[in-house]
This record gives structure tokens, sequence and C-alpha cells, in this order.
């Protein structure tokens, strides 16, 4: 593979080039508008996802690679980090938790389905799929909640609702209990191989915590941390921020690595 590095996502990846108009760095999305079969033939854990991932990596043939991991992304990327560390030259987050820290109020309910998926499967369909709860995701707690595009959460609530996908969707994150009872391993991970890490962090997400974003520092003392005025999708909010901070944050890894 050449270098620069060549950034990969996972799941729920930033649509578009977070590096901008870098003519040295590409994006490979890895999820976007792929198919989606269904959950009665398809397993959708973060596990198998994962895999699907992996085997995506080596069909195009990248060995190295930067991982840009955003929500669902944070689960499969360490996954893919783990498995594959030779691979990795760096790692961007945004929004994706890996620490108790960054897991809010929001949580509760989800920990009761976890634990008893039938009892509470309806009430984390409606803490999930409802147009409140999906506007909440995009909005969150900011102060200037009408400065929103409104067509961000319609169309997540028309994917959403198209057939199947609440069925794919409640499967996954069932499954994401698997990603809570890891975090411990990617911690130690972390602090093990001290990957460059750079974490940047929209500050209004109303389900991952601000906090979270400090929290990899206790693992990887050398992260770059960045808060910013945005929610959960912060590179709908701030596209141009955060396309120079990963610029600049792969700029100076390269530098590193040439001198």
């Amino acid at each position: 593979m050449d270098s620069p590095p060549r950034p990969a996502c996972g799941s729920r990846c930033w649509t578009g080039s977070p590096t901008g108009s870098a003519s040295s760095h590409r994006t490979i999305p890895g999820f976007g508008h792929s198919d989606a079969p269904s959950h009665t033939g398809f397993a959708y854990t973060f596990d198998h996802l994962a895999a699907v991932i992996g085997h995506f990596t080596q069909a195009l043939g990248l060995t190295k690679y930067t991982l840009v991991m955003q929500d669902y992304g944070g689960p499969l990327g360490f996954r893919l980090a783990i498995a594959h560390p030779e691979r990795l030259e760096a790692l961007i987050v945004q929004n994706a938790v890996a620490h108790e820290d960054g897991l809010g109020p929001l949580w509760k309910t989800r920990r009761e389905f976890w634990a008893d998926r039938e009892t509470h499967e309806a009430a984390l369909r409606e803490n999930f799929f409802s147009f409140a709860a999906t506007r909440q995701r995009h909005v969150g707690t900011s102060p200037n909640a009408e400065n929103y595009d409104p067509d961000l959460w319609t169309d997540e609530l028309a994917f959403l609702s198209r057939p199947g996908q609440q069925d794919i969707q409640t499967d996954l994150f069932y499954d994401y209990r698997t990603n809570v009872a890891s975090y411990p391993a990617w911690q130690d991970w972390l602090r093990q191989r001290q990957p460059p890490l750079q974490v940047v962090w929209g500050r209004y997400d109303p389900s991952f915590q601000v906090e979270e974003a400090e929290a990899y520092r206790r693992d990887v003392p050398d992260a770059e941390v960045h808060v910013l005025d945005a929610g959960h999708f912060a590179l709908d909010e701030q596209p141009d921020v955060i396309a120079d901070l990963t610029r600049r944050f792969l700029q100076r890894r390269q530098a590193r690595t040439d001198g």
C-alpha cells in the first residue's frame, strides 16, 4: 500500500472525505447504501459486520489504513484494529464510545432491553425509532436547534421505515451489549498499543456524553481531543473544521513517520 495513509471507515462513517480536498488521502466508506439482507438470513451482530468489513479491506488490498470511527463504526473499528494491529496507522474517533463514561441516561431503556429483550423490545423501539427520537439524535441538547436542516432526521426516519429495517436495527442494537462488555478489552488494547489517536466530539450529543472524549486520554495520554459545538453527527454541522483538524492530524502523523 502506498503512503501516506488511506483512511477506511466502519459502519456509520462520515460521508465524503473528512480530509477535504487533500489529494494525498482518500476515504473508503464501509456502510452507506450497502445491501441490507433480511435479518432472518444474515446475522446482524458487530462481530459479523466487522468480519464483512475486514473481508472488504482485504478485497481492496488495503494493508495500511487509518480507521475513521463514528457511532457504530467505533465497535467495528476496534474489532478490526485488534484483529490486525499491523495494518493500523492511526485512529480517528468521532462520537464513538469505548468507556462507560460515554453512556448517558438514554441508555437506561436500552440496558433493560439487553437484560430482557421480550419484555422491553416495544419500549426500545419507541426509544429508538420514533420521529421524536430520530430528531433528538441530530439536535441533541443544542441551544440552536433552529439551525439544523430538518431533512437530516426526516431522511434518517425514511431509511429506518423501509421494510425490514426496524427488525435489522433491533437485532443489531440487541447485540450492542457485546460492545459494552468489550470496553475493558478495548481500553487495555489502547493502553498497550498507544496508537496515534484523534478524538473529535460533538458536545450536544444526547446519547454519548461529552465526558467520553476526555476518557480516551486515560488510555492514550497523547491523544488529540477536540470538543466542538455540534451534535452526534458533528460532520453535518462542522465539516470544514473537522476536515481541517483531520488533515492536520494526518499530516503530523505522517511527518513523524517520515522523520
